[in-house]
């Protein structure tokens, strides 16, 4: 038996899986399991420290990417510590992806370029800071924060449909979250995501397509951030465009050296190409209502929801415990 030291902390539902409740259904899901799990919750980088050089653990399980205060935003925190730095650092067994892919996963422009310079298809983009000159476009063109993760920063507006609406957006990006906009090409078809869980012998590819209640949208077949977390979303089998959005995950998934636990959403463009939008290194692991959960029982149904939620759980753990060899 392997023990799992869990960390969170007040940023835990904008960063990661969920809130303290998510976090102890997951130590919950793993102390029933074959290895044992606690929680530190910690405020600051005094109590990060104390934990991790105190406690006892064989592996760490973060819903954090670093100290923040803010529940509602993440940003790039680039003059503080990460935590996948540190454990890094320390050679740390840790569930998840390097501090380098983590990063690059959070600034979205960074995800782009990477996967474009191995022929991954991704929307054109343009990241505009402050004072930067804007783009050229062919409209309609979509609008949102470089740094954010859960739809953080998306509604109608965000589409633009001219020079003065893109001004607009991009400066309310700037002013709202003070971070630079990432302009994209405007995908108008439907969406998809694929959980990649595992690595090596027991990794697999869940596909599936992300459903929305159409009377849920507004102007636009868009997901806003107040549909996400909430259950508004299903996903269902991802049918004839299964093996295709399986193979544009991995080939994402080898080119940022994702592990573990990671999603990869993406939308088809007008043509019917899917494109990837985002790939989120903290999947949510709300029981029933996140994407992981949904997407393990869609595949691996048993006909207990609180079963598959605990084997989804000890199958990223043991699965990173093997990479350690660890078990």
């Amino acid at each position: 038996m392997r023990k799992v030291l869990i960390i969170t902390g007040p940023a835990g539902d904008a960063q990661g899986w969920g809130d303290l409740s998510v976090t102890e259904e997951v130590c919950k899901a793993i102390n029933e399991g074959d290895n044992s799990a606690e929680i530190a919750f910690v405020n600051d980088m005094t109590e990060f420290y104390k934990a991790i050089e105190e406690k006892e653990y064989d592996i760490i399980w973060s819903c954090l990417y670093y100290i923040n205060s803010k529940s509602d935003t993440i940003g790039l925190n680039e003059d503080g510590e990460w935590f996948a730095d540190i454990f890094d650092e320390r050679k740390i067994p840790y569930i998840g992806p390097n501090a380098a892919t983590m990063k690059a996963l959070i600034n979205k422009t960074a995800t782009h370029d990477i996967l474009t310079a191995k022929g991954i298809s991704v929307p054109y983009h343009y990241q505009v800071d402050r004072n930067d000159k804007l783009p050229a476009l062919t409209y309609p063109a979509f609008v949102k924060p470089s740094y954010e993760s859960r739809s953080v920063g998306i509604s109608d507006d965000s589409v633009v449909n001219s020079e003065a609406e893109l001004k607009k957006r991009v400066a309310y990006i700037h002013d709202t979250y003070d971070q630079p906009a990432l302009v994209e090409e405007y995908l108008p078809g439907d969406e998809y995501t694929v959980l990649m869980l595992g690595n090596g012998q027991h990794q697999e590819f869940l596909p599936g397509q992300v459903l929305v209640d159409p009377t849920l949208f507004g102007k636009y077949p868009i997901l806003r951030s107040d549909l996400r977390g909430v259950g508004a979303t299903k996903i269902r089998p991802a049918g004839e465009y299964s093996d295709q959005a399986n193979e544009l995950c991995s080939q994402a998934m080898e080119a940022l050296n994702c592990l573990d636990h990671v999603r990869a959403d993406m939308r088809m463009d007008a043509s019917g190409v899917l494109k990837i939008i985002e790939v989120n290194g903290i999947p949510g692991l709300k029981p029933i209502k996140s994407w992981s959960p949904q997407m393990f029982t869609m595949h691996h149904a048993s006909g207990d929801e609180a079963q598959d939620y605990k084997k989804l759980v000890n199958h990223i753990v043991t699965s990173a415990l093997a990479r350690f060899d660890l078990i």
